[in-house]
């Protein structure tokens, strides 16, 4: 009995490097064996260049090729929980289009989803394009991430990665938030899992769609998502300044009968201003979490799908 294998493609202006995407990728498809065969299922973010069209001939072409158009940019987990909600595979890869996740490692994958594996975290090891920055503040965001949630991730685990059906349909019934950290999910929801290591290329074209503030963003939103100890950020300072209160007091004491009556005046602008400022970094965290709250009961839909090609009509999730 024949198997499916569906790779899913977060497009965002990606003109330049789509079909090469597609050839290099096609090559790797074309030589899977039995009894693979695959879909190749583009999720256009409301690109402004020309990717739709390219994708749409290439559709037109090709019926492996299979495109879900957004009506308008939703980001790319957003783009990601879609394709992995179109998907018909026994097995789901999902990648991006800049041709930074190497194709050649598709086999590899199929290897460890035939042994048995249902969640497979590609690990880069390297990542040349990226600069010091980068690599320093990616690496600490895991290294704080890991100390605050319960839930422990794979360091450098990227948005290439793989799942099984029954692994991909968890996320596809349980998963749905509308602030959401997609290959934390796929790290935290169990089943056998593995990782392979790849060494992440050199972007074909164009540049990153994160800057450093939507990086910055993304951060915030994970570490609050996956836990709730800045919430008990109010409990320890509040026990903090206690103790500094009573430290102030007994050193206030013992200069009043050393001295006599000590000057109160610098002492008291830098207790106000250190109270006011521990007060406000605890207010600001608490309303982070309440927005994401208010996201959650909006409950607008995480994408709007507005046409497809070579795909089935589907109930929008």
């Amino acid at each position: 009995m024949g198997k499916l294998l569906s790779v899913v493609v977060s497009v965002y202006n990606e003109e330049p490097a789509l079909r090469e995407f597609y050839e290099e990728t096609g090559n790797v498809l074309n030589a899977l064996p039995a009894p693979w065969d695959y879909e190749l299922l583009f999720v256009n973010d409301g690109s402004r260049d020309k990717s739709l069209s390219i994708l749409r001939e290439l559709a037109a072409v090709d019926g492996h090729v299979k495109v879900v158009n957004f009506s308008r940019n939703f980001g790319h987990e957003a783009a990601m929980i879609a394709g992995i909600d179109y998907a018909d595979g026994d097995g789901i890869i999902c990648m991006d289009a800049d041709l930074q996740h190497p194709p050649e490692y598709i086999p590899e994958i199929i290897k460890k989803l035939e042994e048995g594996y249902e969640v497979i975290s590609m690990v880069r090891t390297r990542n040349k394009t990226a600069g010091m920055i980068k690599n320093i503040t990616s690496a600490a965001f895991y290294k704080v991430i890991n100390y605050m949630s319960d839930v422990k991730f794979q360091a450098n685990a990227s948005d290439f990665f793989a799942m099984s059906r029954d692994a991909a349909d968890v996320l596809r019934n349980n998963y749905r938030e509308k602030v959401r950290f997609l290959r934390g999910y796929v790290q935290s929801i169990g089943f056998e899992k593995t990782t392979i290591e790849y060494e992440a290329r050199p972007r074909f074209a164009g540049e990153s769609k994160y800057s450093l503030k939507s990086l910055f963003k993304f951060s915030i939103n994970t570490i609050l998502c996956f836990s709730d100890l800045p919430l008990k950020l109010g409990i320890y300072s509040g026990c903090a300044v206690a103790l500094f209160g009573l430290a102030v007091m007994i050193y206030t004491i013992w200069t009043w009968f050393q001295y006599g009556t000590p000057s109160g005046y610098a002492t008291i602008v830098v207790l106000i201003s250190f109270m006011f400022a521990m007060l406000f970094v605890i207010v600001g965290i608490i309303g982070e979490y309440i927005a994401i709250l208010f996201a959650e009961l909006k409950d607008r839909p995480i994408y709007i799908v507005k046409n497809t090609e070579n795909l089935e009509k589907k109930e929008a999730r």
